[in-house]
């Protein structure tokens, strides 16, 4: 080399010294950072494809927060309900000690009503008190809102969740498609009203109350089977009638008929002595059993007994008693659900695909029990239901109702404790593991990599540096020619 104005080597050095030096910093930054990218320039495409992953794993991890802190709002709820339990288990048996009208004293008649005027008092306090936060949870609050109800179609009504998003109006409507009927025996062919029978007949009469067996002599005629019936009605639950001839000369029919609709009823009869009404029928059972009424609820089947339809699914959860006269009907009605309710939030999606929507319906004394068996207040002092008044069995039949319905609450709480909120978590946690590995291939160092390439860096720096003081010294080498 014999030209001293521009030394290549040297600027060839000095660009690799820069690219050098510049993968050193590299390393030592991703060394320190414990990240490969650090910066868009590091890589484009993998900063968009992490930033992208990494806002699906803040919603993630959001999501699951939401669902403990959902699952919480829920365990409060449940809680105070198993109390609520607790003191209608206490009211039974005080109507039921009660009705042991012999057994007890006027002073203890009053102080089992002093004692259910304080559990119906300890209930309306639960239910005005429970709170998460600052939101009552129990007091109907977090109910939804119904309009349009028609009283003379529908006799209760409870909707326990509804996809309802925020500011809108679902109508619901329940059609009956099939009419609700009572266990029915006819027994054709018989004597008009007032002949009698040719022989004696021991028959056990059955119903869904209880069985009674009953003896008719000889001579027994059908006024007197259809008084003597009709008296053990409240044991069996089954009322007799006699139908009119159709027309003159032509026989009577007993008609045995249970006094509740549905597939529960039933009414049974077997002779055990004799033929009863009709010849031959000894030993034979006759048996009936009542026809639940056939329901659609916003389009979708319901379970039904009786005249009770139940509609369970994602998008609509809701109890409906019908009334006797609509539930025997073939017709129609609509009610609207016009907000309420409680939002929950449980996945990083918000939409109603990621929300559970749930009313926590009010369990005061006047909401418990219902229009049919009658309302849980009216068991205090001075109501219609008291225990002063006699009215035992109307009494537990309403105190049996709340149970029901608070143990249908507190079952649909769990099943949205386990089946919706903790299958969600560990669906999200299972997501929110493979997502992390995924953006930390994406955006993490390797350390070990990282270190080897520190290792080369250096020995490379190392190495373009003492090529730049080599290249630098070679014009020095032109003084030789200079002698």
């Amino acid at each position: 080399m014999s030209r001293i104005n521009t030394n290549i080597p040297a600027l060839q050095a000095i660009h690799r010294l820069s690219v050098n030096y510049a993968d050193l910093n590299l390393r030592l930054e991703r060394l320190a950072s414990g990240l490969r990218i650090n910066r868009g320039s590091d890589d484009p495409a993998g900063l968009i494809a992490s930033e992208n992953l990494r806002a699906e794993i803040r919603t993630i991890q959001q999501a699951i927060e939401n669902s403990t802190r959902a699952n919480n709002v829920i365990a409060t709820v449940e809680g105070a309900m198993n109390e609520v339990s607790a003191l209608l288990l206490n009211l039974q048996s005080l109507v039921v000690a009660t009705a042991n009208e012999a057994g007890l004293s006027e002073e203890e008649v009053r102080a089992n009503q002093l004692e259910v005027d304080s559990l119906l008092d300890s209930i309306d306090r639960i239910a005005n008190t429970t709170r998460f936060g600052s939101q009552r949870l129990l007091d109907g609050t977090r109910a939804y809102a119904l309009s349009g109800v028609d009283g003379g179609a529908l006799a209760g009504l409870l909707v326990f969740a509804a996809r309802l998003p925020p500011g809108t109006t679902r109508d619901i409507r329940v059609t009956v498609t099939q009419s609700a009927e009572t266990a029915r025996l006819v027994f054709l062919g018989t004597n008009p009203s007032g002949a009698s029978f040719t022989s004696a007949t021991t028959i056990e009469l059955r119903g869904n109350l209880g069985s009674e067996v009953l003896t008719f002599a000889s001579g027994t005629t059908l006024d007197q089977i259809l008084a003597a019936i009709n008296s053990v009605t409240a044991v069996t639950g089954v009322t007799a009638t006699v139908s009119s001839p159709p027309s003159a000369g032509q026989a009577s029919a007993l008609v045995l008929q249970s006094n509740a609709f549905g597939s529960d009823a039933f009414v049974s009869v077997e002779p055990l002595a004799g033929s009863f009404i009709e010849s031959g029928n000894v030993r034979t059972v006759l048996r009936d059993s009542g026809v639940d009424a056939g329901v659609l609820i916003d389009g979708q089947p319901a379970t039904v007994r009786g005249f009770r339809a139940e509609v369970r699914s994602l998008g609509l959860d809701a109890r409906i008693d019908l009334t006797p006269l609509f539930g025997q009907a073939l017709s129609s009605t609509t009610f609207s659900i016009a907000g309420g309710g409680s939002i929950f939030q449980i996945t990083p999606e918000v939409s109603p695909n990621g929300q559970l929507f749930v009313g926590l319906n009010s369990v005061r004394t006047t909401k418990l029990g219902s229009a049919v068996t009658g309302l849980l207040y009216s068991l205090r002092s001075g109501s219609d239901n008291d225990l002063y008044s006699g009215n035992f069995a109307a009494a537990q039949e309403i105190v049996e109702e709340a149970i029901d319905q608070v143990s249908s609450y507190r079952g649909r709480l769990g099943t949205i404790q386990r089946d919706h909120i903790e299958a969600t978590v560990n669906s999200q946690r299972v997501t929110l593991e493979n997502i992390t590995a995924s953006e930390s291939i994406i955006r993490d160092a390797d350390m070990a990599v990282e270190v080897s390439a520190l290792t080369r860096a250096e020995i490379l720096l190392q190495a373009t540096q003492n090529t730049l003081r080599i290249a630098n010294s070679l014009p020095s080498l032109v003084l030789s020619l200079l002698g």
